[in-house]
């Protein structure tokens, strides 16, 4: 029996979003007016569809910025919603960003408020954007609102563009000398060990240790590929559940070099999600309700958590930053001087700003160091294997010399 996706609306207009089975579509829609309900569409699922799709399921932050810069263009010229999410919805480039912009124009044209067809897509629109939305509508400042989105959205994709790749390089080096490392081990020691093994002498230490280890790597290194590949698996796994993302999140915090920059990026993400919410008009307990769900570390989040419900009790914000010792006391006190002072989202904003600068410094100083430390890491394990495959070499000659 065919299985189909249908939406439909009840008498007090919500949404209803279900499956069902049944031998046509006709029955579908039978079933559903019994129910009491009016059919908006109905959809066949497909068997085996599945897992097998190859469309991008993800939209880009770039792609969100102009869509929240050119919707801001039209809604502050006069133009309809709906006709300025079809003109937009005409220019996306990627068909899944296509068919959600289609998606909120029917719920629009159904009844829907702005925010709420936004909400219904919360892989491509987070709940910063869907509460920001919401005030835009409810304060007659879409326009304004939607502006003030672009300006955020492209901040956050300038600072994560500026950490990833001070990561990416580093990473990629390492990744490729751990590669050409294997390889020498694997396939030119293996040769020289042959010819060395026919000279009948006693080799050098240096030379018999990398044997040693080419022998171990040549036997397990099929064992050793899989175990790397099962621990990343289960640590992924792990890494989903609760104690296993506060536990990476700590420990990131805590690397040496990298933690402290991506502290950074935490702080002034906090302090940016934050000042634009309060600027906007989100209450302050919904707020930090987004800030936390939005910060990208666990650690980061559970403290976010706490200042909430200590918030609630009518304690200020400072005071739990504090005790949590995850803050450090410049961003902590600046707060704590935004809130007696009324100007709290202004300390946020200069705080937001002097966080990023410290990020922008701290990845020119990494880049600029990192590119000598690794060149002669590699230096020493290549000079190694060299020395070491060439040492047996070089006595002999000295023998043959004397």
């Amino acid at each position: 029996m065919p299985n189909y996706k249908y939406v439909a609306k009840d008498y007090d207009s919500r949404t209803i979003i279900g499956n069902i089975g049944a031998d046509n579509e006709q029955a579908v829609i039978a079933e559903l007016r019994s129910r009491d309900l009016m059919v908006v569409s109905i959809v066949e699922v497909k068997k085996g569809a599945k897992g097998f799709s190859f469309r991008r399921k993800r939209v880009k932050s770039d792609d969100l910025v102009i869509f929240s810069r050119q919707l801001a263009t039209m809604v502050d010229a006069g133009i309809p919603i709906l006709q300025a999410l079809e003109a937009l919805q005409e220019q996306a480039s990627q068909e899944y960003f296509k068919s959600v912009i289609s998606t909120m124009r029917e719920d629009i044209q159904l009844g829907s408020s702005l925010s709420t067809a936004f909400s219904k897509h919360p892989k491509v629109f987070d709940p910063l954007f869907v509460n920001m939305i919401k005030v835009g509508e409810t304060g007659g400042v879409l326009s304004t609102i939607l502006d003030r989105i672009a300006g955020y959205l492209e901040k956050s994709a300038k600072l994560k563009r500026k950490v990833i790749s001070a990561l990416t390089y580093p990473a990629v080096i390492v990744v490729m000398a751990i590669i050409i490392t294997t390889l020498l081990l694997v396939k030119m020691v293996p040769t020289f060990a042959e010819i060395y093994s026919s000279f009948d002498q006693e080799l050098p230490a240096m030379t018999q240790v990398l044997i040693d280890i080419s022998n171990f790597l040549k036997a397990y290194i099929l064992f050793i590929l899989g175990a790397l590949i099962l621990a990343g698996f289960f640590l992924v796994r792990w890494y989903h559940t609760e104690p296993g993302q506060i536990a990476v999140d700590t420990i990131i915090l805590k690397i040496p070099i990298f933690g402290p920059i991506l502290q950074k990026v935490a702080i002034s993400r906090f302090s940016r999600t934050l000042a634009i919410l309060l600027q906007t008009g989100v209450p302050i307990l919904e707020s930090l309700d987004i800030v936390g769900k939005t910060s990208g570390n666990k650690v980061i989040e559970k403290v976010v958590e706490t200042v909430k419900s200590n918030v609630r009790e009518g304690e200020s914000i400072a005071l739990p930053l504090t005790r949590s010792g995850v803050f450090p006391p410049m961003v902590t006190r600046m707060i704590a001087i935004g809130e007696k002072s009324g100007q709290l989202e202004k300390m946020l904003s200069k705080l937001a700003e002097f966080y990023e600068d410290q990020v922008d410094a701290a990845v020119a100083s990494l880049t600029s160091i990192i590119e000598p430390v690794i060149i002669g890491v590699l230096g020493v394990i290549i000079g190694f294997i060299v020395i070491a495959l060439f040492m047996p070499i070089l006595n002999m000659t000295k023998m043959i010399g004397n």
